[in-house]
């Protein structure tokens, strides 16, 4: 905002002009759930923005795991200390709603990204990919692949979290129409260790497995590697990821995972922080900023790596 003088008739008058290149300098946080790919190039897409935005100030944060809890209060708490006027985060569980309540009766706006928080009516935007249907876009691939009384197996990512729990409805939706069984099924922590786990069990318990559907990028890889220690070819079981991250398009490209979804974390922190900047400054935001998703698989690997 700046101020300007015009001479009108002899009188000075005297007003303000809106422009970007003077507005009021902002400062906000951004907190993401754990250091992996995803949440890496989200990161880097809000350092991107704040470069090309002068006038505004980023803060950052990130848990240790997708289930520190404790750890993301700490930064939202620690954010708030810190004069934030808004804060951009992943939230890791719905139990971080407390804190930022107290954020919000601090003074700072809330956009959500990635995930939401079911029923809390605080947030002032949501940038995301819509899950359920992402899920979908996996459950539609397998449903081309498998024939009836296939047996699949799920790895789930923190059970309970929102967005992780409607990609595997999503993908289960998706799979309508073909009578697979699912013999098995559990939640990983969205980690590697636990996609090795979790899939070598399944294995074990069903020699005859058709498929496998990983909720996250890290146990999809997990998975293939178990596929791989029990000497199963590559083409002997369907393997489907989510995220196309950490990893995942290597997969891809060797033929151990048939397919990923991928998401556009990119957009999804670039617009997270765009959202929240406009919000501050009193402008109009879309409650809703569907951010996208699409499948990778070999014939067009190439164009998300």
């Amino acid at each position: 905002m700046r101020r300007y003088i015009k001479l009108l008739g002899g009188l000075a008058i005297v007003g303000t002009l809106s422009s970007p290149a003077f507005a009021d300098p902002v400062k906000i946080g951004f907190i993401t759930k754990f250091p992996v790919e995803f949440y890496s190039t989200m990161e880097n897409a809000a350092k991107a923005y704040a470069e090309a935005h002068p006038d505004v100030e980023i803060v950052y944060g990130q848990g240790q795991s997708g289930t520190d809890i404790e750890g993301q209060i700490a930064l939202i708490e620690s954010m708030v200390t810190q004069g934030v006027q808004g804060i951009a985060i992943t939230p890791v569980d719905p139990t971080v709603a407390p804190a930022l309540d107290k954020a919000i009766a601090a003074g700072a706006k809330i956009v959500l990204m990635d995930n939401d928080i079911p029923g809390w009516t605080g947030k002032t935007a949501l940038a995301t990919t819509n899950n359920y249907n992402a899920g979908m876009i996996a459950g539609t691939y397998l449903k081309g692949v498998l024939k009836d009384g296939d047996k699949i197996g799920i790895l789930e990512g923190v059970p309970g979290v929102p967005a992780l729990d409607d990609r595997v409805t999503g993908m289960l939706k998706g799979l309508e129409g073909v009578a697979v069984e699912v013999v098995g099924r559990g939640g990983t922590n969205c980690t590697q260790e636990l996609g090795v786990s979790v899939a070598e069990d399944i294995l074990t318990a069903n020699p005859d497995l058709k498929a496998i559907y990983a909720a996250c990028g890290p146990p999809a890889v997990g998975a293939t590697q178990a596929i791989e220690n029990a000497g199963i070819a590559n083409d002997a079981i369907v393997m489907v990821g989510f995220d196309a991250c950490c990893g995942e398009l290597d997969k891809v490209v060797s033929g151990q995972e048939d397919a990923t979804v991928a998401q556009y974390p990119a957009k999804m922190g670039e617009l997270g922080v765009d959202s929240l900047v406009k919000a501050i400054r009193g402008e109009s935001v879309e409650e809703l900023v569907d951010t996208g998703a699409g499948l990778v698989t070999a014939e067009n690997v190439k164009d998300f790596q």
